[in-house]
């Protein structure tokens, strides 16, 4: 695969996955949307759904990887690290774009997303917080459980990435991107409640800076302080996976 053909397949495909995932927490989250209030296993799936289109645009382009810690992660495995870059770039680049399609779809249901006067949710112009929709946010801050759960989530995404390489029916099926996007879901489902599971650092840090940046009225705070954290740990879980594959199979 050359460069130019990682890079776009990267970035289409990361693009995809951010606008399903943004998309489906806008849906759940904002004042508005036919899909408010509809849970967490909808987030989950919406996700996972992501994942499912985005892998499988990209791959014949770049293999689809989507994910820098799953990057990484193969690069320990396969000790090729010459295009580890341009993977990296096309993803953050298409977490980016995304997170800035994801909000157009929703710009009507942003721009409203104040509580009005007189009604029962709030006093006028509360302002409802929107970080929610573009990355994560722990439900109990404590930095080092917040990190050793994103690595331990990380390496139950990548090892098994990893491992899914070795099961020749599901190569041969053209599944192992179905696979990997249930796993997704599972993910979620069972590991993140506590953090929100970034375990992908392109998929928090990109639409936080488009958050940053996006004109969203009462928008809240970009959490920056903690934005560390979905990064090194996704980093951390994608080199721990990569020595545990090499070590045991």
């Amino acid at each position: 695969m050359s460069n130019g053909h990682i890079f776009v397949g990267e970035v289409i495909g990361t693009a995809i996955l951010i606008l399903f995932g943004a998309g489906v927490c806008a849906a759940v989250t904002l004042r508005y949307s036919k899909a408010r209030a509809s849970g967490w296993v909808v987030i989950a799936f919406g996700w996972g759904f992501g994942v499912l289109a985005g892998a499988y645009t990209a791959a014949p382009l770049s293999g689809g990887q989507l994910n820098p810690a799953v990057t990484i992660g193969i690069a320990i495995d396969t000790g090729k690290w010459g295009k580890v870059w341009v993977y990296l770039l096309g993803q953050f680049v298409g977490a980016m774009l995304g997170a800035v399609l994801a909000y157009l779809v929703y710009l009507a249901q942003f721009q409203a997303n104040v509580r009005k006067e007189g009604t029962t949710e709030g006093t006028a112009d509360e302002p409802v917080p929107t970080l929610g929709i573009f990355s994560t946010i722990p439900e109990i801050r404590n930095p080092v459980a917040n990190l050793i759960t994103e690595i331990i989530a990380t390496v139950a995404l990548v090892l098994p990435i990893l491992a899914f390489g070795l099961t020749k029916g599901l190569g041969e099926s053209g599944t192992t991107v179905l696979i990997v996007s249930l796993l997704v879901v599972g993910i979620g489902l069972s590991l993140g409640g506590p953090t929100g599971y970034a375990i992908n650092p392109a998929r928090d840090l990109g639409p936080r800076i488009v958050h940053t940046f996006l004109p969203i009225p009462n928008k809240g705070t970009s959490d920056w302080g903690y934005a560390w954290i979905p990064v090194a740990g996704p980093l951390i879980g994608g080199v721990l996976a990569g020595a545990i594959y090499n070590a045991a199979f």
